[in-house]
């Protein structure tokens, strides 16, 4: 019996984890339906007398397609240089610019540039590894041979959150897991990821 429920418990958290991200899609979804679509075809009717479905969501896309030709050329890049110059100089503008800024850059880097390789790092020194995720490496011009990897430890079950700590590469341990492994590992709180470390050792 206590099987059976371990199994059914286990299964119906998978179900639920599984339904947070299509939570998420009809959301978005909906917010795009009702506040860009909707409101188009309001302004449709209000002028030409008829309603035209899905077209919000026609013109929202064109509308995003001309603003990445712009962006993508020399007088887009000056527009840009001017906007960021003047939301510069005023501070709350220049904090959420440069936040929504940053953010755009990292969902622009592909997987493999964002997270190189997932480790473990034991924080304490106590035998209890973290997962994190090597994001770079650095050179201590003192010791040219040490080698120190930086790695960014998240919080569960966020990823986007979290904090960077600064490892000897000596120190860590590679479980030779792939990252979309440990970002699934994260998001579900070890429910669903890798059940062995196949290396585990030192790199």
């Amino acid at each position: 019996m206590k099987a059976f429920m371990a199994h059914t418990r286990s299964y119906i958290i998978r179900g639920l984890l599984a339904c947070i991200p299509l939570g998420l899609s009809y959301l978005t979804l909906k917010f795009i339906y009702v506040f860009i679509d909707q409101k188009v075809m309001n302004l449709f009717d209000k002028f030409i007398g008829f309603r035209v479905p899905g077209l919000g969501i026609l013109v929202f896309l064109i509308i995003l397609y001309f603003i990445g030709l712009l962006v993508s050329n020399v007088i887009g890049h000056r527009l840009l240089g001017i906007i960021e110059f003047i939301f510069d100089r005023i501070p709350i503008l220049r904090t959420t610019y440069q936040i929504g800024k940053q953010l755009s850059t990292t969902f622009s880097l592909s997987e493999k540039q964002v997270f190189k390789k997932v480790v473990f790092v034991d924080m304490n020194r106590s035998g209890v590894w973290s997962l994190g995720f090597v994001t770079g490496t650095i050179l201590d011009k003192r010791n040219p041979h040490e080698k120190y990897l930086k790695v960014f430890l998240p919080t569960v079950p966020n990823p986007t959150t979290g904090f960077v700590v600064m490892v000897k590469e000596s120190e860590i341990l590679d479980p030779n897991w792939t990252v979309d492994e440990g970002v699934r590992t994260v998001i579900s709180g070890g429910i669903i990821g890798p059940e062995i470390i196949e290396r585990g050792k030192s790199l």
